[in-house]
């Protein structure tokens, strides 16, 4: 980076528009990684960030804390001042801290989901530490699930937050993006509620989206498109 900043400096001394506005952006890394600070520390425009991508660093990349916790403090982690010292470090650069006990997953990943469910519960767990790293990693990442559903299979497809319904239905398939008309849509807690998409249609929480709608996380679609 260093090196990469006494070339453009060069350019930008010479108004380089393109380089100046370069400059800048590595500039601010460079301050910041001379300081011992990692490259996602440094408050960057969205324009900037563009510009930083570009260089790959390690140290911009986001990060989740993971603390491997006794069975005794797993309920109540901020009972160990080493988690305390983790969560406060982590705070300082908008991370999240999960408290885990090795142990306990270990035991957990030989039990069916009735039996994680009474085995958390007595020991005071809400959901187990996979879990929490998985929804932490998905939010980290900026990523969202929406569902489609059929007579024979029911599938959870990933997409960036953000997406519009045609750019969602290219996940499944370029087709269905080319040729999209319109999407039918309801939510999963709203079909948990109702249990049959008669009764959505009754309580009027199915919907008909065009090519505008923002894919919530949870959406149940069917798109219709032609080729």
């Amino acid at each position: 980076m260093e090196n990469r900043l006494t070339k453009i400096e060069r350019k930008a001394q010479a108004k380089d528009k393109e380089a100046a506005a370069e400059y800048v952006v590595v500039k601010k890394l460079v301050d910041a990684l001379r300081e011992g600070k990692p490259a996602r520390s440094v408050e960057l425009g969205k324009e900037e960030m563009e510009v930083a991508s570009g260089y790959q660093l390690l140290t911009s990349k986001p990060m989740i804390y993971i603390a491997n916790m006794s069975e005794e403090e797993i309920a109540d982690p901020t009972s160990n001042r080493h988690f305390n010292t983790v969560k406060e470090y982590a705070a300082k650069e908008n991370n999240d801290v999960i408290a885990i006990c090795a142990k306990i997953e270990e035991e957990l990943s030989s039990l069916d989901k009735e039996e994680k469910s009474v085995f958390l519960q007595d020991l005071g767990i809400s959901e187990s530490g996979l879990d929490q790293v998985i929804k932490s990693a998905y939010h980290l990442l900026g990523l969202k699930t929406f569902f489609t559903v059929g007579v024979q299979e029911c599938r959870a497809w990933t997409f960036h937050d953000g997406m519009t319904a045609p750019e969602c239905a290219g996940v499944i398939h370029t087709d269905f993006q080319k040729g999209f008309i319109r999407a039918e849509c309801f939510s999963y807690d709203d079909y948990m509620e109702y249990k049959s998409e008669a009764k959505l249609k009754e309580a009027g929480k199915l919907r008909l989206e065009g090519k505008e709608y923002i894919v919530q996380d949870g959406d149940i679609l069917h798109f219709r498109f032609n080729v």
